[in-house]
């Protein structure tokens, strides 16, 4: 079951901000179109790259009007609208569709660890009040302490109709593939873990809402097409080499996107700092970032 609805490679972008940690709306534009010259086919706006939690809600419906112009149709736009209340995402969800978003990517609720039964009924009823806006589930347990099962995906799936996918990003296998052999046809599994895309993809993923595609975007993509033309063999050298820019862009010290925000400043295409509570990348974090994009030949 290999669909991917938005395409293969999708982008979950980094938000540029300028020297007062506003967003920067120059450096947006620029970003958009690299990403798109560059092996994506379509972005996620205000995930967890785009460090949505520091983004007020005028800001990440500013952030979805400027990317979805800027995009020119080249590609979908994907807007991160879930939050860990209920009705603050129904509010977000239903104005980034007035926006025309081609979809939304909704994360398991953080802090408040709902049960089963209550991510059931959180995410069928953000979906239900954008009846025409396609759904993206976001399964993180890293960052949200809960874990989406299989079943409460499934369940989803097949009773909702605008559930349309899910970005798993759990790390478990055997999660994804009893996902990927029971969701009914033309449901979307992503991998959300850049180490495993081409591992997510032999049990049945059919794209990835990746990180690094930032960095190796074109090599992304190249994977992918050598996956499904049935070049396993290329697919892996490929996964393979693309691996060391995978641990440099989620180094154990510090989150992402710190490491991947000194990277792109490294490529030539600044995006200013974080924002509080994140920092960014030391020394020693930004050498291994610069070592692995030397080895990959991204630098001189």
């Amino acid at each position: 079951m290999h669909s991917a609805r938005f395409g293969q490679v999708l982008t979950a972008m980094v938000t540029p901000f300028d020297s007062h940690g506003a967003i920067d709306d120059a450096a947006v534009e620029r970003l958009v179109d690299y990403l798109f010259e560059n092996g994506s086919d379509g972005l996620v706006v205000a995930g967890t790259t785009g460090e949505s939690p520091t983004l007020s809600h005028e800001e990440k419906l500013h952030l979805f009007r400027l990317v979805k112009r800027c995009a020119r149709g080249r590609g979908p736009v994907i807007a991160g609208t879930g939050t860990n209340d209920t009705r603050t995402s129904i509010r977000l969800t239903r104005e980034a569709a007035e926006i025309g978003v081609d979809g939304a990517l909704l994360v398991v609720p953080p802090y408040n660890r709902p049960s089963q039964e209550g991510l059931y009924q959180h995410f069928r009823a953000i979906a239900e009040s954008v009846p025409g806006l396609p759904c993206l589930l976001y399964n993180v347990p890293t960052r949200t302490a809960q874990n989406i099962e299989a079943a409460t995906t499934l369940r989803l799936a097949h009773d909702v109709p605008n559930i349309v996918g899910i970005k798993e990003a759990s790390g478990n296998l055997l999660q994804c593939t009893e996902i990927a052999a029971n969701a009914p046809q033309g449901f979307s599994l992503y991998s959300g873990e850049d180490g495993i895309t081409l591992p997510m993809l032999s049990v049945g993923a059919g794209g990835v809402i990746s990180v690094t595609s930032h960095l190796v975007g074109r090599d992304l993509k190249a994977m992918h097409q050598a996956f499904f033309e049935g070049r396993y063999a290329e697919a892996a050298r490929l996964h393979a080499k693309m691996l060391p820019i995978a641990r440099a862009c989620f180094q154990p010290t510090t989150p992402s996107p710190a490491p991947l925000k000194a990277a792109l400043a490294m490529l030539g295409l600044p995006v200013g700092g974080l924002r509080l509570p994140l920092v960014e990348a030391n020394d020693r974090e930004r050498a291994v970032i610069r070592d692995a994009m030397e080895q990959y030949g991204l630098l001189p």
